[in-house]
């Protein structure tokens, strides 16, 4: 199954520039669980034919991550969004110490000035396991990284998306 059938228009809509709302940015890795930051969660929709938890600014197009996949499938898929396309076209996801670089191509973003990088991953590698267990991503870009941690009472959305997805 191709990636490029998950992203619906609804997807692409609702991402917009990694730079622009990058709402943290940390020098070195750690399994320390991250501080939520004021507004941003992870959101889950349940959709049967495509469950998918976005991580962005609650009723905003501010979502730089999106993950997605059909149920059942194993796979998910990735869209993060950036300004310009990178020099080196991967995704690097952190949860708990457990990194991992996925690679990507490159689509134009429909709704705001920029691309997504799009990539597909197992729901069974180990940084998808400790984001089960801990509710947190971090996305790194070379030596910084992008902090995308739960609300406190939304953590278990992570754990539904993902048993979905296996």
């Amino acid at each position: 199954m191709r990636l490029s059938f998950w992203l619906t228009a609804a997807a692409v809509a609702s991402v917009s520039a990694l730079g622009a709302c990058a709402p943290t940015v940390a020098p070195m890795a750690t399994s320390a669980a991250p501080l939520p930051v004021a507004g941003y969660d992870w959101f889950l929709n349940e959709d049967p034919d495509e469950p998918r938890l976005s991580y962005g600014l609650a009723q905003s197009d501010d979502v730089p991550l999106s993950l997605m996949c059909a149920p059942g499938s194993g796979k998910i898929g990735l869209s993060l969004a950036a300004d310009r396309t990178p020099q080196r076209l991967a995704v690097t996801l952190e949860s708990g110490g457990d990194t991992e670089t996925f690679p990507a191509r490159v689509e134009e973003a429909v709704i705001h000035d920029g691309v997504h990088l799009v990539a597909t991953a197992p729901a069974s590698h180990p940084v998808f396991q400790r984001f089960y267990r801990l509710g947190w991503l971090a996305v790194w870009n070379g030596d910084q990284r992008s902090m995308m941690a739960a609300q406190p009472g939304s953590e278990g959305r992570a754990a539904r998306f993902l048993e979905r997805c296996r």
